[in-house]
């Protein structure tokens, strides 16, 4: 209990502080106290829903964060927090709307306070650009870990040695995310096709300038030894913006719950907050290496995730089962490394 606590102790805070905040959000719009519980619980549910969805995030954020440095890694756990909590969950909104309708951010702020249905409404219309956007570059950093020429530890071998195979082909990732972003955009309506395609190519793009500025700045392998302060801001950068790719497809997927943008950054945030705290232990406990295909499920949540996000364009996709499947691959790598280390002691 007190090891939890360690690590968990800070985000039982924050969720204490957020509970206040909801019920006081729910009296506010309601005037009444069943509104606050109402709130209350929602927050809850997307405080449940934004762990289930970000489990592989923490997996992959672990796996990146053990290679920094000790002030990047502080640097990662203190102004992520706050550009993961306040600017994608507050400020990334406002700004989507205030682009898309053409209002500065002050008054998409009033339209979120005032009319959340009308501010609802432009966010989600703003879903394909989103979705072709944060899932290209999501479905990159899956490509990337499977085509991996270099990798030697395979969960499902029969998938994943042929893939190591392929990867020697340069560039095959981007080809295959780009027949994908075709595939998916022939299902869309005509004038939806352009935007899909367009957003889907920028993601790309962001992908292959993050992942150039980490190779610059010598993002070091296992056993490398490299300028690990140089190293660590490319990382730092890596880490940002597949932060930012996660909770794009979970602001847009928490209006399918509520249309309160106030609610949605308290039960988000706290969720966030989590994530983070799983992180910290995933790193200090060494839980990777002890459990050698973990990380194997957060590359496959991940793609999965990516395809839902493409999909999810042309039919909705309920938010529950995207957080259900990530879990389950997550929890199915797990129970394999505890059993591979039974068989091999």
């Amino acid at each position: 209990m007190r090891g939890s606590m360690k690590y968990f102790g800070g985000s039982i805070f924050l969720s204490l502080i957020g509970a206040v905040a909801a019920v006081g959000v729910g009296y506010f719009y309601t005037g009444t106290m069943e509104g606050g519980l109402k709130a209350l619980f929602l927050c809850a549910v997307l405080s449940v829903l934004e762990v289930s969805l970000s489990f592989d995030n923490a997996v992959v954020n672990a796996l990146v964060l053990k290679k920094m440095t000790p002030l990047w890694q502080h640097r990662f756990l203190t102004w992520g927090i706050f550009i993961a909590v306040f600017v994608m969950r507050l400020v990334f909104p406002l700004l989507l709307v205030g682009v898309t309708a053409g209002l500065n951010p002050i008054d998409a702020l009033v339209l979120a306070a005032t009319k959340p249905d009308d501010y609802a409404a432009i966010m989600l219309a703003a879903h394909i650009s989103i979705a072709a956007y944060g899932g290209a570059f999501l479905f990159m950093v899956a490509l990337k870990f499977f085509f991996d020429e270099g990798k030697d530890v395979h969960w499902i071998g029969t998938i994943e040695r042929p893939l190591t195979k392929i990867g020697r082909m340069t560039g095959v990732e981007l080809a295959i995310a780009m027949m994908f972003l075709y595939f998916f955009s022939q299902y869309l309506a005509a004038e939806q096709q352009h935007t899909f395609l367009v957003s889907g190519m920028w993601g790309l793009i962001t992908y292959v300038l993050v992942d150039g500025v980490g190779a610059l700045l010598q993002v070091p392998e296992d056993g490398e030894i490299v300028d690990l302060n140089k190293a660590s801001i490319g990382m730092f950068l890596y880490l940002e913006v597949l932060d930012a790719s996660f909770s794009f497809d979970g602001v847009v997927g928490a209006f399918a719950i509520t249309n309160n943008l106030f609610i949605i950054m308290i039960g988000l945030g706290v969720g966030a907050m989590f994530v983070r705290s799983l992180t910290i232990m995933l790193v200090e406990k060494g839980t990777l290496a002890e459990y050698r295909f973990l990380e194997h499920g957060a590359f496959y949540a991940i793609g999965s995730l990516a395809i839902i996000m493409f999909a999810g364009t042309i039919h909705h996709v309920p938010e529950v089962f995207t957080g259900l499947l990530g879990a389950a691959l997550i929890v199915l790598a797990l129970l394999s490394s505890i059993r591979h280390n039974k068989k091999h002691g």
